[in-house]
């Protein structure tokens, strides 16, 4: 099966951690989100999954999809008491000693979403599609390379998708 991940366009927003708070996307959402519908365009989708984030979410439906299956599992890493402060005033000494493994203050750790991702992934093997998008986020598509071999779990973040970026993968 193939899978095309796609992560959301530009976040409105900056210097804050976000993860999955429902954040409002750049003015720029239109010109960027045409770009990711002329990617897709041509190519037949068995089915289209997103986070229910409104910035994934929408540029689900920009592309002219429907029938969008919404995931809990497809959301971005849960920051807990991080959520929505600035970057400057959070205190991440501990957490960054093992990020891979410690969870954000009432949050989740890396390992943590990548175990949701994978469960995911391992579920949409046991369905017979030739061909499915998934509308999601940055550290959805690490989770996607760490489960496909492309890095491991601390080198994750190193290779970031960017804002409105397609990736195929090929499930077995």
């Amino acid at each position: 099966m193939k899978i095309y991940i796609v992560r959301h366009t530009a976040v409105g927003v900056s210097g804050v951690c976000y993860g999955q708070t429902d954040v409002p996307l750049k003015d720029t959402f239109e010109s960027e989100a045409e770009i990711v519908k002329q990617k897709l365009k041509d190519i037949p989708f068995d089915a289209v999954f997103s986070s229910p984030l409104s910035r994934a979410k929408r540029l689900a439906e920009y592309c002219g999809f429907t029938d969008i299956r919404l995931h809990d599992r497809l959301k971005e890493m849960h920051f807990g008491e991080w959520e929505m402060e600035e970057w400057h005033r959070i205190d991440m000494r501990d957490w960054e000693r093992d990020w891979v493994n410690t969870p954000a203050p009432n949050g989740e750790s890396f390992k943590q979403m990548y175990d949701r991702v994978a469960s995911f992934l391992d579920e949409l093997k046991e369905n017979n599609y030739s061909s499915v998008v998934i509308f999601a986020h940055g550290g959805v598509i690490s989770c996607f390379k760490v489960y496909f071999g492309e890095t491991n779990l601390k080198g994750a973040f190193d290779n970031m998708a960017e804002y409105g970026e397609v990736l195929e993968f090929e499930l077995k």
